[in-house]
């Protein structure tokens, strides 16, 4: 009797193709709720964007390393300087979303909130950030030597190189974090955001309940009704030591409830007071010169505005490890980011992902001598390269945008890739134009 192997070695094979797929499927879908029980844990909440991003679970916890590390690790900034930064950032491009979060953040590491009614009530050197910020955000391809130099040779003000890195890199990521927020259309209302679920503080824990930490009301234990224990009240001495601990028992209570009251409403009135004051965190207090934006690169003068080509400066050539010598350990966490997002599974293919990255770069000023620009044309839809340009270029929701989000070629699971490219391409195009006038810099 003759036996056909294949036959009988499909089903099997298919079986645990399938097994092996759910097993996959598993795992991503623990580390997405491991990653937002970090999230909870020490923020008490899970923002929008982290919610975005978690159809992608190994780019999320590469950007949230990331983030994490340049907003609240070690370095040379303060941590009230690294989120006002951020605010300046964001408020380039309007984004209400990223304004508030990290005004409610500059507040909660002891931020002065005077420096929330706008760029002229923070300090000077704060200031000085102002022209950078605003050249990245919407023309980087302007970013100079000279601006490099007014920073770091102002005098009492003046910025160390160390300082300047951390807030070129804070810079550059909300930036292109704009980007994203813009392109998933993410819920700008800061409202939701003002309270957590339960009327619970921020830095409330559900956990700590469990750890015995949280400050929550403490019931009186009821003494047992089954005490066999026979005791005489007849003397005397018995029952002044009974009206005596009653009574010292009242008082305890009453102590107690007196502090959890005061508490209680220490802490309402200190949400009050931040809500009211993130309520005047309006953007444009904290921007100059808000007609600027982006203007056609392919249509300036190419005699003044020369390409920027990567064969003379890339990423992994020069500006890697200039980054990363300057702020420690943050250029392998970039280039993580940088990597995750260019292999992440998806539908596309990895020639479209490269088109969809270097068409960014092209419309930023960047180009690469290896590459044949005309697979641009032949991968990207119109309509999809208006979208791309309008989030990467114009994410602005003040703004008409040049192509209406609505109306883009993409599924939903579709436009989170692509919003992931646009965001990593212009974080990293921004940071080679910045480290490239820093380098020159140094060089002078």
């Amino acid at each position: 009797m003759i036996i056909c192997t294949s036959k009988m070695e499909y089903p099997l094979r298919t079986q645990c193709q399938r097994v092996h797929k759910q097993v996959m499927v598993n795992g991503e879908k623990e580390r997405v709720s491991l990653l937002f029980m970090k999230a909870l844990v020490s923020r008490g909440s899970v923002d929008a964007v982290s919610q975005q991003m978690a159809s992608h679970p190994q780019y999320l916890e590469s950007f949230l390393r990331t983030q994490h590390y340049i907003l609240h690790m070690d370095g040379p900034l303060p941590l009230p300087y690294r989120h006002y930064i951020a605010i300046m950032a964001a408020a380039r491009h309007h984004c209400n979303y990223l304004v508030y979060l990290h005004s409610a953040q500059f507040l909660r590491v002891g931020g002065d909130p005077v420096w929330l009614q706008g760029l002229e009530a923070a300090p000077p050197r704060l200031r000085l950030l102002d022209h950078i910020n605003k050249v990245l955000a919407h023309q980087p391809w302007l970013t100079a030597c000279s601006h490099i130099q007014a920073l770091l040779k102002a005098g009492e003000q003046c910025w160390s190189l160390a300082e300047l890195v951390q807030a070129v890199v804070i810079l550059a990521h909300c930036h292109s974090l704009c980007s994203f927020v813009f392109g998933c259309d993410t819920d700008s209302d800061p409202a939701s955001l003002s309270k957590s679920p339960n009327g619970t503080p921020p830095t409330f824990c559900p956990f700590d309940a469990a750890n015995g930490n949280a400050n929550v009301p403490q019931t009186l234990a009821t003494p047992s009704e089954h005490i066999t224990r026979r005791r005489s009240l007849d003397s005397s001495c018995d029952m002044v030591c009974l009206k005596e601990k009653i009574q010292k028992s009242q008082e305890e209570r009453e102590k107690r409830e007196e502090r959890l009251l005061q508490t209680q409403a220490l802490q309402q009135t200190d949400m009050e007071e931040e809500e009211e004051m993130i309520c005047f965190a309006d953007p444009t207090r904290f921007i100059t010169d808000p007609d600027l934006c982006y203007q056609e690169f392919a249509r300036r003068e190419e005699d003044h505005f020369q390409v920027f080509r990567v064969q003379d400066y890339s990423w992994e050539d020069h500006g890697f490890s200039l980054v990363n010598r300057l702020y420690s350990d943050i250029g392998y966490l970039l280039d993580d980011r940088f990597r995750s997002v260019t292999t992440l599974p998806s539908m596309h293919s990895p020639d479209l992902k490269r088109a969809i990255w270097n068409y960014i770069h092209c419309v930023l000023g960047i180009r690469y001598d290896d590459y044949d620009y005309g697979e641009v044309n032949q991968l990207l839809e119109r309509d999809l390269k208006l979208y791309i340009k309008s989030v990467a270029c114009f994410p602005d929701a003040t703004k008409t945008p040049v192509c209406p989000l609505s109306l883009a070629p993409l599924k939903p699971s579709e436009r989170i890739h692509v919003n992931l490219l646009i965001m990593e391409a212009r974080l990293q195009a921004e940071l080679l134009y910045a480290l490239r006038a820093i380098t020159q810099y140094m060089i002078a």
